[in-house]
């Protein structure tokens, strides 16, 4: 069973309160007003890549539909609200039907994007869709982030595979999110069992040094893992000796160990004496798993070592740096009147420091080369030019309020490994350098 198709909602009752206050006294305001049945279109997009990276990476759009579906004021909701006060009695007989009916379009996860791009698009009127601002932004920001750091850590280590580890340091809901968006990002596996429950993640675990430290002789914690989990199993050998727990670990279990883990010391230098020691002892298919605050950067300085699999944690969950984004929600488009036929007027916010955005509806398409290469971020509105038509990049994902795009995990992960090859070769390198794509804007003459 592949849990991603199920639309799991998150662990409580109702997204409704994943929000922050003013989406609600707006909402009021603009009942009162007459404007909130508008018909309105709202973006998110980033205005820039976090300092040195060279694109960014969708993810939290699986969990931003579910979000959508469970966005329902119950009465437990409207009994909080009525209580504090924060809406009176009208918007509160207006949310307790609220259902999203619009639709919604976005790049498809796993893409990658760039400042500018329009990442996800929501339609509807004013009233609905300005609601799921802070819930759909507090999953992109987060996923995104994290996917993005995987991704350069994937690149980093090649075809040797990546194990999430970092549900330790953040908090446990966060980890779960954190588990998924790194498998989009290209990790393979994670330690997190919510995470292998929730979404099908392959899992992994053996043992930490409490164990070898539960017992009287590092022998006897290797046999009796050994004798629990076969020879196939992973052996912790730096919680005294590296090197007599090595020569330990292949006199219990034989040349057939599966792996030994390395988790501290100069990993470098440790694995290259581990390698040699196991082949010595003809453990030749024995497999070097380093773990250790590793990040992209000290996954690419072991390169050149006997390593088979990293395992990644702080660095990981905290986006490597970078725990956000800086994604924003904006409306760039909304109709004059509340008539469904009433055209749509481009607005934008005029702003100095930085903060202005670009008014109308829009839509992205990326440019390649004679080979194939991409080359440009295309994001522009009115009519899409014929010779981009076949390479748009935002997919419906909601229809009249029905998610019509729901897929599993690893759809999304394939997507992601395809669009980074896509890209020119710079944007593997982990020296910090601009975004790998310029984002080019083209404007509809008409103003629609």
């Amino acid at each position: 069973m592949d849990v991603a198709d199920l639309g799991l909602p998150v662990d409580v009752p109702s997204t409704a309160l994943f929000t922050d206050q003013y989406e609600l006294t707006m909402l009021q305001a603009a009942l009162k007003g007459g404007t909130a049945e508008r018909r309105s279109v709202f973006e998110v997009f980033t205005r820039r890549l976090p300092h040195g990276r060279r694109y960014g990476v969708v993810a939290g759009t699986g969990r931003v539909l579910d979000a959508v579906e469970n966005f329902r004021f119950d009465e437990g909701v409207l009994g909080f609200l009525r209580e504090r006060g924060i809406v009176d009695e009208e918007t509160l007989k207006w949310l307790a039907g609220y259902r999203f009916r619009g639709d919604v379009w976005g790049y498809p996860e796993g893409e990658v994007y760039f400042p500018g791009s329009p990442i996800l698009r929501v339609e509807g009127s004013f009233a609905e869709c300005v609601l799921l601002e802070t819930v759909i932004l507090s999953i992109l920001n987060h996923d995104s982030a994290i996917a993005a750091a995987a991704s350069r850590m994937a690149s980093a280590a090649g075809d040797r595979p990546l194990i999430e580890m970092g549900a330790r340091r953040t908090h446990e809901l966060a980890a779960v999110a954190a588990s998924r968006a790194a498998y989009v990002g290209g990790f393979a596996t994670t330690s997190d069992l919510a995470a292998g429950f929730r979404y099908g993640i392959p899992t992994v675990g053996t043992s930490a040094h409490a164990f070898t430290l539960l017992h009287d002789r590092e022998r006897d914690a290797f046999q009796a893992q050994v004798e629990s989990l076969g020879r196939g199993t992973t052996l912790l050998v730096d919680t005294y000796d590296v090197a007599e727990a090595v020569r330990t670990a292949v006199e219990v279990a034989g040349p057939e160990l599966g792996a030994v883990r390395i988790d501290s010391g100069d990993l470098l230098l440790v694995a290259h004496r581990v390698r040699q020691q196991l082949d010595e002892l003809g453990a030749t298919g024995t497999k070097i798993v380093v773990t250790s605050d590793l990040d992209e950067y000290a996954i690419a300085s072991l390169a050149a070592a006997p390593v088979d699999a990293y395992g990644v944690g702080t660095q990981l969950v905290t986006g490597s740096g970078h725990p956000t984004c800086s994604m924003v929600y904006k409306l760039v488009a909304r109709a004059d009147s509340a008539d469904p036929a009433a055209p749509l007027v481009p607005v934008a916010k005029k702003s100095s420091g930085g903060k202005t955005s670009v008014g109308g509806r829009k839509w992205a398409a990326r440019r390649l080369d004679r080979d194939g290469v991409a080359e440009a971020e295309v994001v522009g509105t009115g009519p899409v030019p014929d010779e981009l038509a076949g390479r748009q990049l935002l997919v419906r994902l909601v229809e009249a309020g029905e998610v019509v795009a729901r897929e599993p995990l690893d759809v999304a992960r394939d997507r992601h490994t395809a669009a980074r090859a896509a890209l020119p070769l710079s944007a593997t390198q982990l020296s910090r350098g601009e975004p790998v794509l310029p984002t080019e804007y083209t404007r509809d003459v008409s103003g629609s």
